[in-house]
C-alpha cells in the first residue's frame, strides 16, 4: 500500500487519478499562474522560473497518495515528467521564443535552452520516480535541486554583493548561501511530509536505521556538498551534477559514515533493493 488511498483494489486507477490528472493540475496550474503574472507584469520572467522550478521538483508530494501494491503502476507518477521531457524536447527544436513554455522557463527566450538545464530537470524527476521513488535517496535529490538549486541563481542575481569566479562563471556567497538554506528547509519540508507526517502502514520512506540526530546530520551533509558542487559546476550542467552529488553523498554514508544505513535504496518495478 501507499500513503494515503480510497481504491485499495484498483491501485491502477488509483496511481492514475493521482500521478496523471492530479499531478498534471498540480504542475499546469502553477505554469498557468506565473504565465500570468509574468504577462500582467506583477512578476519577472527570472522569478517565475524559479517558483515553477521549485514548484516542480516539488512533484514528489504526490508520492503520499501512490499505492505500490501492485509494484508498476506507481510509475504513474513519472508520467507528468515524461510528458514535459517530451514537451521541451519538440519545442526546444521547433519552438519560438513567443512559446509560453520557453517565455516562463527559460533565461533569454531561446527555445534551445528547453534541450539544457531544464530538459535534465526531468530527467531527474524521471529518475527520482522510478529507481529511487520512496526512499531518502529520492527525497533528497529533489530538495536539493528543487528548492536549492532553484532559488540560488535568484538570491544572487537580487541580493548578490559579494561575488567570486568559479569555472568562468561568476558566483556570490549570497547566493550559495541561499542554495544551503533553501536546499535544508526543502529536506525538512519533505522529510516531515513523506518521513514522518505520512509515515502509515507500511511507510514508503524506510526507516534507514539511524537516529533523529544523525538523519538531522546527513540531510545537512547533502545539502552542505550540493551547495559546493553546485559552486563548481559548469553552466546547465548543475540540474544533473546537483542531485549526482547528493546520492554519492549518501552512498559514503551508508557504506562509511553510518555503516548498515539505508539511505539509499532501489526500487526495480516494486521490489525495493
Amino acid at each position: 500500500m501507499g500513503y494515503i488511498t480510497l481504491m485499495p483494489d484498483n491501485p491502477l486507477l488509483w496511481n492514475f487519478f493521482f500521478g496523471v490528472i492530479v499531478a498534471l493540475i498540480y504542475v499546469q496550474g502553477i505554469i498557468l499562474l506565473m504565465e500570468r503574472m509574468v504577462n500582467s507584469g506583477r512578476l519577472s520572467s527570472d522569478l517565475s522560473r524559479k517558483v515553477i522550478h521549485i514548484a516542480a521538483g516539488s512533484f514528489i508530494w504526490i508520492w503520499l497518495f501512490i499505492d505500490t501494491s501492485d509494484g508498476i503502476t506507481y510509475l504513474f507518477n513519472i508520467a507528468v515528467p515524461l510528458l514535459f521531457f517530451f514537451t521541451f524536447l519538440y519545442k526546444g527544436y521547433r519552438g519560438s521564443p513567443d512559446d509560453k513554455d520557453v517565455k516562463t522557463m527559460s533565461r533569454t527566450g531561446d527555445p534551445r535552452e528547453l534541450l539544457k538545464g531544464t530538459l535534465y530537470f526531468t530527467i531527474i524527476m524521471m529518475i527520482a520516480g522510478t529507481i529511487f521513488f520512496g526512499s531518502y535517496a529520492g527525497m533528497l535529490i529533489m530538495a536539493v535541486l528543487g528548492w536549492g538549486d532553484g532559488i540560488a541563481p535568484y538570491i544572487g542575481k537580487r541580493y548578490g554583493k559579494r561575488k567570486y569566479k568559479t569555472v568562468g562563471r561568476e558566483k556570490s556567497i549570497e547566493g550559495s548561501l541561499g542554495f544551503f538554506l533553501f536546499a535544508l528547509i526543502g529536506s525538512l519540508i519533505f522529510w516531515i511530509l513523506l518521513g514522518v507526517l505520512g509515515a502509515v502502514d507500511p511507510p514508503v520512506l524506510a526507516d534507514p536505521g539511524v537516529e533523529l540526530v544523525e538523519i538531522l546530520i546527513v540531510i545537512i551533509l547533502c545539502c552542505f556538498v550540493a551547495m559546493l558542487v553546485e559552486v563548481f559546476s559548469p553552466a546547465d550542467l548543475d540540474n544533473i551534477l546537483v542531485p549526482a552529488s547528493t546520492l554519492i553523498t549518501l552512498l559514503v554514508v551508508d557504506f562509511v559514515l553510518f555503516p548498515g544505513a539505508t539511505f539509499v535504496t532501489f526500487r526495480i518495478l516494486g521490489t525495493v533493493l
